[in-house]
């Protein structure tokens, strides 16, 4: 029998794919903490983590908290299950969200928006971080109307 839930996307996996670039990422995730990486020479905050800054192509960067709070900036709701036994969980949103304490137009990250009535979301939306503990290694994140 599947633990699903209406609105919440399933996690198949059990560990983060993480490498020396992206597990200081998911390591603060296992405090409930969203950090992103700050590039040291343009200030660029380039999440999910990356070797080089996408803006200057520097390769060093600082790592700095986020206050785990956004915007909607665009999403979709999905109304028909996409994999077998996902019957349950539709229908769920899926979201862009402009991340609170980036620069400019901001970083942005995809997410799973949960403990909402998917009929009400609008872009413009305030949200906070929402931690889901996968496993000892594993923490999501989603977010929830703020």
């Amino acid at each position: 029998m599947n633990n699903f839930t209406r609105g919440v996307t399933p996690v198949a996996q059990k560990d983060p794919y993480a490498d020396d670039v992206t597990q200081p990422f998911w390591d603060a995730t296992q405090k409930g903490k969203l950090m992103s990486t700050k590039c040291t020479k343009c200030a660029t905050h380039v999440l999910p983590p990356q070797p080089r800054c996408f803006n200057c192509q520097n390769d060093k960067f600082e790592w700095v908290e986020l206050p785990g709070t956004g915007t909607i900036y665009s999403f979709t709701v999905v109304r028909h299950p996409l994999r077998p036994g996902w019957d349950a969980v539709v229908p769920f949103a899926a979201g862009i969200i402009e991340l609170d304490g980036t620069q400019g137009a901001g970083a942005r990250v995809q997410a799973n928006i949960i403990n909402c009535d998917v009929e009400k979301i609008r872009i413009g939306d305030k949200v906070k971080v929402a931690w889901e503990k996968v496993s000892d290694t594993y923490t999501v994140f989603r977010f929830e109307p703020a």
